[in-house]
């Protein structure tokens, strides 16, 4: 039994859930909206204020896409009613980024400048020349696009430089040791 598929999702308040042929589902909120299509065999009902899923079977497949259905539709409506960021830290002499633009620009130790242009599906922010703030409604390109952004100069476990994200932890390696 799927405890997370079975668990309601609350629409607030300014939010539309619609559901359209081949559960198709649109979410509208008032910063944007996500489309995406789920499995036919996942029944999704919208009441006003409530939406609830539920399988037509009990095969192990479908128990997993319950409860996968319903974490992807609670992100939807959570992005468009709050959205999601991911903060990054950049460690390093001469290590900077600045938006110039609407173009990530960044000066990662390369002979050359590392540029990142913004899309609709998520927006650059530069409080300081160390710190990346990334801003979109959906959870997986917001996620997507930091990784990418983070693998362009990612932490070193010897003097820790490079980009990580806010709070994260770099296993240190101890260097070479003289006589």
């Amino acid at each position: 039994m799927s405890r997370i598929g079975l668990k309601p999702i609350v629409v607030p308040a300014g939010v539309t859930v619609t559901v359209g042929e081949g559960n198709h589902v649109t979410v509208k909120g008032p910063l944007g909206t996500l489309e995406q299509s789920f499995s036919t065999h996942i029944a999704i009902d919208v009441q006003p204020g409530v939406v609830t899923l539920s399988r037509d079977s009990e095969e192990q497949e479908v128990k997993a896409l319950h409860g996968l259905t319903r974490a992807l539709l609670h992100n939807m409506v959570e992005g468009v009613v709050n959205g999601y960021q991911k903060n990054l830290e950049i460690e390093g002499v001469g290590y900077k980024a600045e938006k110039q633009g609407s173009k990530l620009v960044m000066k990662l130790g390369y002979s050359h400048d590392v540029v990142i242009p913004e899309t609709d599906d998520y927006k650059f922010e530069c409080p300081s020349a160390t710190q990346i703030v990334i801003k979109g409604i959906d959870k997986q390109k917001v996620g997507e696009i930091a990784a990418q952004v983070r693998g362009k100069r990612p932490p070193e476990p010897y003097k820790g430089k490079g980009i990580r994200y806010a709070g994260e932890h770099i296993r240190r390696k101890a260097g070479k040791t003289g006589k």
